[in-house]
């Protein structure tokens, strides 16, 4: 199985898991939450243990007890902390020394430019793909121009790299920024619901009330728990990918010192 099918099949893992899996989970270990604690009310008058349990605030009710558009955005929510949870693990995994800058190839190419043998070199970037194998191949494709025009093709080659890099990062922040927002309009579409109730019955029951604004304020807080630590998470990544770019500039430029004697007559070049 390849990396790019292995990364379908965890997709795939992660959105089942947080579409289905973690709702079901927490409304087990929450359904409790439900139920009657103590068999007296709050005048001290015993209750019956058999009549049924009001509507409490469990976790079910709080997921499934806001109407269809506020049920499709918890499982959005849960969708969303899901591809969070896979991106984060997808980058974090990515931004790695040994993923970016194989010591192996640096290795490898280090020995062709001592011998000066630059087909050589050429042929271990591509036998070793990677950020830095792309940059090296395209510094060894200007090997003829000059030192000045290797420079040139090395930061191009870095920004591009830099750019497919910050790609692949900036769904963590996607799925950072969509958490308020799924949650907000949660909170929005409770409201509504709640000044409609009030609308057409009064005040009304006063526990009922506040039942419903607490179940619109849960899809907000929902919303925060997927986005502080998302964006944390991608904060420290990305930090962390632009050293390791800067890192990877460095030693190319080391391994290229080899080229600084080219010297261009014409159309050809002489070492």
């Amino acid at each position: 199985m390849n990396m790019k099918q292995m990364r379908k099949n965890v997709t795939a893992a992660m959105f089942f898991f947080g579409l289905v899996v973690a709702p079901i989970t927490a409304t087990v270990a929450m359904a409790q939450d439900a139920k009657p604690a103590d068999l007296v009310d709050a005048s001290g008058k015993p209750v019956d243990s058999n009549a049924p349990a009001k509507k409490g605030g469990g976790f079910f009710d709080i997921v499934f007890g806001s109407g269809a558009v506020g049920t499709i955005l918890w499982f959005g929510l849960f969708g969303d902390a899901a591809a969070a949870i896979y991106f984060a693990v997808d980058c974090w995994v990515l931004v790695k020394p040994q993923k970016l800058m194989p010591q192996m190839l640096i290795s490898n190419v280090q020995n062709a430019m001592q011998e000066g043998d630059v087909v050589k070199a050429m042929k271990v970037c591509e036998q070793s793909p990677s950020p830095m194998a792309n940059i090296l191949a395209a510094a060894f494709q200007h090997v003829e121009e000059g030192f000045e025009v290797i420079q040139e093709a090395v930061n191009a080659a870095a920004d591009l790299e830099t750019e497919r890099l910050m790609q692949r990062l900036t769904w963590i922040s996607v799925c950072s920024n969509l958490g308020p927002s799924l949650g907000l309009l949660g909170t929005v579409q409770g409201m509504i619901l709640t000044f409609q109730a009030l609308a057409a019955g009064g005040a009304g029951d006063a526990s009922a009330l506040a039942n419903s604004i607490g179940q619109a304020l849960w899809t907000t807080a929902g919303g925060l728990i997927v986005s502080i630590p998302s964006i944390t998470i991608f904060y420290s990544l990305r930090n962390n990918a632009n050293r390791l770019i800067l890192r990877m500039t460095a030693v190319t430029m080391e391994l290229l010192n080899g080229l600084r004697n080219v010297e261009v007559v014409g159309d050809e070049a002489q070492a």
